[in-house]
């Protein structure tokens, strides 16, 4: 018992291993994505990755802007040192107007598509000291009269509150000689995929040899969702593989989600397939109606194309035999009682209509003699009427003219509805019936419709389903 149950508990625990590894690659592949578009929020809440993960993307500081955020530090050393009054300290503020003009003209933020992190630089520039241009607003910030009148500390810490952020998030981005963007993201996830191209070799030669006659491309096929994990491009479809995994492995149910998503799919296809098949023979009965072909069969005139006999027995005399027989030998024994109450009633009403009946009545002995006269004419009436049945069908010569009457009646009928009007007139009537079909049933199927029977059959099929086995046919082989 126990060496039976040690591989299915190791097998769950390698494909759980496996689905941890897939998620922890996907949570790679996702934070990469996100890498160049999010790095000011990785900045500003995870400031130590971003000197790891820029050389990944080929990130590198723009020479302009970290020039600039240099030049800005050494004025705050000087001004330590020598004070804000002093010589260099006048030089170092000159140098900084010149630097925050060329920033503005030349635009280092565009090559990364970061112009509104510029622009946001001069609003916060201008609403400071008040002014209407970006590079006056500068002019005007970095001099000394101002920064005296205003306070050397409170505004430098202005500067690098607001301002050095958003200069500091500018870089610049390597371009390969292949003129794309420099990306080493391919060194983290190749391990990953050697070790899924390993796993997917594996799983696809236990399911050929379990399964010899399948080819080696239908046997891969069946792990079709582990081919994702393998291309170099489109990486974030990993999430169709991780999470069946993840459920597979029993480490998340997802099996809710994909129950309604089967269900919003095959009702979605239910729905119009229905609708076309039914349409379509509707449509086709139409056309048949029209074409004389509904009426010719029900003629069974010579030149309708050939009727396909499968058993050479009339179907319809034959259902009608065996529901006349169904009814006269086990149907009317049944019911014989209630019959023969209501021919009573009946005849017990005639003789109080009958004004002689009525004056009899009160002498002595004849109200009783009234009903049992009444209960065997009833009952004599009944068996009769049984026997007359089960007689016409067992006699031969009955039978044969209750076929030829039937024969009669069929031909009779033929002849009258051959008529041009009553055989128009049918056609039309049929053609405008099947369309009230086709516009009050058909085409108003609800998806309420669909959902109810969908649910009523996973109510069918929960009722004799089995537990399902992990990855069943796909996992590793069990050793003994």
């Amino acid at each position: 018992m126990n060496n039976q149950k040690f591989p299915k508990r190791r097998n769950l625990w390698f494909e759980r291993l496996m689905a941890i590894t897939a998620a922890v690659n996907l949570g790679l592949v996702l934070f990469d994505l996100s890498y160049v578009a999010g790095r000011d929020f990785y900045l500003r809440s995870f400031p130590q990755i971003i000197p790891i993960y820029d050389r990944i993307k080929g990130i590198e500081p723009h020479r302009d802007t970290q020039n600039y955020l240099e030049t800005v530090a050494a004025l705050e050393e000087q001004v330590s040192q020598l004070g804000l009054r002093s010589p260099q300290t006048k030089a170092r503020l000159e140098e900084l107007n010149r630097l925050s003009a060329e920033m503005i003209d030349t635009n280092p933020f565009e090559g990364v598509d970061k112009s509104g992190t510029l622009e946001k630089i001069k609003h916060r520039l201008r609403d400071r000291v008040n002014q209407k241009s970006a590079k006056q607003a500068f002019a005007t910030f970095w001099s000394q009269p101002y920064l005296t009148k205003n306070g050397w500390l409170q505004e430098i810490n202005f500067f690098n509150q607001k301002i050095r952020p958003l200069i500091a998030s500018n870089y610049y981005r390597q371009i390969g000689e292949n003129g794309e963007f420099v990306d080493h993201f391919w060194m983290i996830d190749l391990p990953f995929v050697i070790i899924f191209g390993i796993e997917l070799l594996g799983r696809t030669f236990y399911i050929k040899r379990r399964h010899p006659t399948l080819s080696w491309l239908e046997a891969l096929s069946w792990r079709w969702y582990d081919l994702f994990l393998l291309i170099p491009f489109g990486r974030w479809l990993r999430i169709i593989p991780v999470t069946i995994r993840l459920d597979q492995a029993q480490l998340v149910n997802f099996r809710p989600v994909r129950r309604q998503i089967h269900q919003s799919v095959v009702a979605n296809f239910a729905e119009e397939i229905t609708e076309i098949v039914v349409v379509r023979v509707i449509n086709q009965i139409q056309v048949s109606i029209q074409r004389g072909e509904l009426t010719k069969w029900l003629l069974q005139q010579e030149n309708l194309r050939p009727y396909i006999d499968i058993n050479n027995v009339n179907e319809i005399e034959a259902i009608a035999t065996l529901v006349v027989k169904t009814v006269v030998y086990q149907v009317l024994p049944e019911i014989q009682p209630a019959i023969v109450a209501i021919l009573r009633h009946n005849i017990d009403t005639v003789f109080h209509q009958v004004p002689i009946y009525r004056n009899l009545q009160n002498l002595p002995g004849v109200g009783q003699a009234q009903t049992q006269i009444s209960e065997q004419i009833a009952t004599q009436l009944t068996d009769n009427l049984q026997k007359a049945l089960v007689s016409a069908i067992e006699d031969p010569i009955g039978a044969k003219l209750s076929s030829q009457l039937i024969q009669r009646f069929t031909e009779a009928l033929g002849a009258e509805i051959q008529k041009k009007q009553v055989l128009s007139e049918i056609q039309s009537l049929l053609c405008d019936f099947l369309e009230e079909i086709k516009l009050n049933y058909v085409q108003r199927l609800s998806q309420e419709d669909i959902d109810q029977i969908l649910e009523q059959t996973r109510h069918l099929r929960t009722q004799t389903s089995v537990p399902a086995v992990i990855d069943k046919g796909t996992a590793l082989p069990k050793t003994r």
